[in-house]
């Protein structure tokens, strides 16, 4: 190829060559020796150093993906465990009333949280609904839920001091931050609450699917249990 023709290359022509010829250094090794690329720091670095600064850079860029996904694996295998601690606490339970303190303990030793509230909303009392629990629907203790036993999702955040009240009572002012988990069955309706110390503890920003499935599996062994199985 004459000197003219090399000239007349444009940066896309040579660029599309090399693509398609990838072994063409390894049958010019001479010319990485020549090659230079601008460095952040003003100098000039060949293309082998590029390229191990390359190489380096991607290497650390795949340690830290690998890692996050170790921790990934991490909690959820966490989140298992806690998830088995509370199933089997519920199935081990003979009635509601046993069901909540036994819900108390593993939430506090394995969920660690500070305070735990479970309501049961009704028509009429049912005599194995514990009167600390049981709600009437017409209760104007209902009123500061409304928002989200409409929406039916779990909610994390701030409790406002009448919400904090009615679920814990003489603790309200250490509630810091909360989940609140509607419990909307065909068979039962309730919602189960958790509170923290901590400020961020319980975080808008949380996911609710874990939330969710807590919330299922408290409701529907409840269900079981007024069911008097």
């Amino acid at each position: 190829m004459s000197e003219s023709e090399i000239s007349s290359l444009t940066a896309t022509e040579v660029e599309a060559y090399l693509k398609a010829h990838p072994e063409f250094f390894n049958e010019h090794l001479l010319l990485l020796e020549h090659m230079r690329i601008p460095h952040p720091s003003g100098s000039a670095i060949s293309l082998i150093s590029k390229q191990l600064e390359l190489f380096r850079t991607r290497h650390q860029e795949l340690e830290s993906q690998l890692t996050e996904l170790i921790e990934i694996a991490r909690d959820n295998d966490t989140s298992y465990v806690r998830m088995h601690k509370l199933t089997l606490a519920l199935l081990d339970s003979k009635t509601i009333e046993e069901a909540v303190d036994n819900l108390e303990i593993v939430l506090s030793e394995y969920f660690l949280t500070d305070f735990v509230a479970i309501r049961i909303i009704g028509n009429f009392h049912d005599p194995s609904i514990p009167d600390t629990i049981y709600l009437n629907r017409d209760s104007e203790d209902l009123k500061p839920f409304s928002k989200e036993l409409s929406s039916n999702q779990p909610t994390c955040g701030r409790p406002t001091l009448p919400q904090a009240t009615m679920l814990f009572g003489n603790e309200a002012l250490d509630v810091k931050s909360y989940a609140i988990m509607p419990m909307l069955f065909t068979e039962m309706e309730g919602f189960l609450a958790i509170g923290s110390k901590e400020e961020g503890r319980f975080h808008f920003t949380m996911g609710s699917l874990f939330l969710t499935q807590m919330s299922e599996i408290v409701g529907t062994r409840l269900i079981s249990l007024l069911r008097g199985r």
